[in-house]
């Protein structure tokens, strides 16, 4: 995978070279070691991330400026302006202090946290704790969050809250890209623009909205309804969960309200993603083993969809010297609004 060229004199994240091809004067100091974070490449941005059930996750997309959840805020994830929040748990939220009071000592702009509403108190008493032992409080925003509601990340793309079931409370996320396409009747009469400059300032509609899901993120769930929903089935990406895949550990799934091997099985014919990957994966089974398991059900299905491990991507990365370590973010391909 090539990396986008780094602006200059930011830092940028990349596989850690043979040894001999390290220079001498490299050493840990200069060159710190990352845990092995998973690095997956789409034909529209990057996905970075590290997810064990119980231990941590957290899963950025750098281009679109976002992490969802915190995990224990691994470095690259600092840069990413907004941390959507899926539940409190802690091996989803245990970096919430850390990646606020980082990203305004590393000179960057103050973190903004969506999170369920009903866990929006618990979050700020959390911030708010952490300023009793540093002697202040990090600058920051927290919006609670309603399944519907949405957020606008930047013009044009939107954070919006899904329904999910899991033994706290919480929501996914689905990251919407809105785009206002000019009327197919207009487009067909190929009116000049100002025209249609005329027909708008009389306050006629010349434009209608789609709404294209880019990546659909679960956190921690069990089935419902969750992976049928609209913006999540369809969703370019679908990024969930499926912590269990031993026949055995069906109770274990339904007592924790997460998904288990069986329950992605039985909605895989009906999602419509372009890329299912699986986060959350317990090691009480191991990914290799879970990878056997999931080659072997699929075998027998009717319906291929790609589906693959998001720490099947993993790698040991190091950062250049620098205040943070990230892929630089880059603005979407250009897209023509009047193309049908």
């Amino acid at each position: 995978m090539t990396n986008p060229e780094p602006k200059s004199g930011n830092p940028i994240i990349e596989p850690i070279p043979p040894a001999d091809h390290r220079t001498a004067t490299e050493s840990p100091r200069q060159v710190p070691l990352l845990p092995s974070m998973a690095i997956v490449e789409t034909p529209r941005f990057h996905i970075v991330g590290y997810s064990v059930a119980g231990e941590e996750s957290a899963v950025q997309i750098p281009e679109l400026n976002v992490v969802f959840d915190i995990g224990k805020c691994p470095r690259p994830l600092l840069v990413s302006d907004f941390c959507l929040l899926t539940h409190g748990h802690i091996d989803h939220s245990a970096g919430i202090a850390y990646y606020l009071s980082q990203r305004i000592f590393q000179g960057m702009s103050p973190g903004t946290i969506l999170c369920p509403a009903k866990i929006a108190d618990g979050v700020a008493g959390i911030v708010h704790a952490w300023a009793a032992l540093e002697g202040k409080v990090a600058p920051h925003r927290i919006v609670p969050m309603e399944v519907g509601d949405e957020f606008e990340i930047r013009k044009g793309l939107i954070a919006r809250a899904f329904a999910t079931c899991h033994t706290v409370p919480s929501l996914g996320y689905t990251l919407v890209d809105r785009r206002e396409k000019l009327r197919p009747d207009l487009l067909e009469q190929r009116l000049p623009g100002h025209i249609l400059r005329e027909m708008k300032d009389r306050g006629e509609k010349i434009t209608y909205t789609v709404d294209v899901p880019l990546v659909a993120y679960t956190g921690d769930t069990a089935l419902g309804e969750t992976l049928l929903q609209n913006g999540v089935h369809d969703a370019q990406v679908l990024i969930t969960e499926c912590t269990f895949f031993d026949p055995g550990h069906k109770r274990r799934a339904a007592i924790g309200r997460h998904l288990h091997l069986d329950d992605l099985l039985e909605v895989l014919p009906q999602l419509h993603n372009d890329l299912v990957l699986i986060a959350h994966v317990s090691r009480r089974t191991g990914l290799r083993r879970a990878a056997g398991a999931l080659k072997h059900a699929l075998s027998k299905a009717s319906v291929q969809p790609r589906v693959e491990f998001l720490m099947d991507h993993a790698q040991h990365l190091h950062v250049r010297a620098g205040k943070a370590a990230a892929f630089v973010p880059t603005e979407p391909p250009i897209i023509d609004e009047t193309d049908g």
